[in-house]
């Protein structure tokens, strides 16, 4: 496994292993690595033939300043993980060198990253574009695997792609859940003992939710009802957003629940913010 600090580095290790005729397989991370990051890496490996990883903690995707400093970050043991996966080249920048000093250029999905979540965290999304087009400039890969845990980035990053014509396979790996359902993220090692035992209701939320959805005559209404009662019943937890919207254009639902709705729930908890989804069927 080849560790590569600068674009230079990064961009002859691909070259060589293009060179062999390997395509090229990408999962962007922000480190403290878990087992829904893993189950990404072995997508990418299943879709090509050699694999990058990218841990970057990136600041411009952050609205909070403490939130980017409490971040997790253990680039030990995630190296260890990564070699253990058998990844062939991991690309580790600096802030320098993903944003050199001057650096002005943005993109941003004008309609999908100022909508639902965006509206809870302004101008994140403008942050997640803006570096994952860095990346994927720097890395070229043929196929990049994304997590369908944050379903909106999900399907901005597949359409930035779509619209800025990059050449370049957007695959979506299932959430992954620990034994209880809470949906795997880093920011679950902030949780204190007693919050991490109330983040269930996010997951026991969606559950009840896709019940709700089982009942004759259902409508979006009676499904957003269920899901704010329970995540209500936890004195714990602090509902910042509930999105039901069309699974495919993210386009609010009303009425009779008669296609595929993609549900996104923004839950606090002291001072972390988590979130989780699930697509469910009329």
């Amino acid at each position: 496994m080849e560790i590569c600090r600068s674009i230079e580095q990064c961009r002859a290790a691909i070259a060589a292993l293009r060179g062999e005729g390997k395509r090229i397989g990408f999962v962007p991370t922000m480190g403290a690595l878990h087992d829904g990051h893993m189950s990404l890496i072995a997508l990418a490996r299943d879709n090509a033939e050699a694999t990058v990883v990218s841990i970057f903690v990136n600041p411009t995707q952050f609205g909070d300043a403490t939130d980017l400093e409490q971040y997790p970050r253990d680039e030990d043991r995630d190296l260890a993980l990564l070699e253990q996966a058998g990844v062939e080249v991991v690309f580790l920048p600096d802030v320098d060198t993903m944003y050199p000093p001057g650096d002005e250029t943005i993109v941003e999905t004008t309609r999908l990253a100022n909508m639902l979540h965006g509206k809870v965290r302004p101008g994140h999304f403008r942050g997640v574009t803006s570096v994952v087009n860095r990346l994927f400039n720097i890395v070229q890969p043929d196929v990049a695997v994304f997590g369908e845990k944050d379903y909106q980035q999900f399907l901005i990053i597949k359409k930035m792609v779509r619209d800025l014509h990059m050449p370049i396979r957007i695959i979506g790996g299932p959430t992954m859940r620990e034994s209880d359902g809470l949906a795997m993220s880093s920011r679950n090692r902030r949780l204190t003992p007693a919050d991490r035992v109330a983040a269930v209701v996010l997951s026991r939320a969606l559950d009840a939710a896709e019940e709700q959805a089982k009942q004759p005559n259902v409508t979006v209404d009676d499904i957003r009802d269920v899901i704010s009662d329970t995540i209500a019943a936890e004195p714990r937890a602090t509902l910042r957003g509930l999105d039901t919207v069309a699974a495919d254009t993210l386009d609010y639902l009303h009425g009779p629940l008669n296609e595929p709705m993609a549900i996104m729930i923004s839950v606090q908890f002291s001072d972390i913010l988590l979130i989780d989804q699930r697509v469910i069927q009329p």
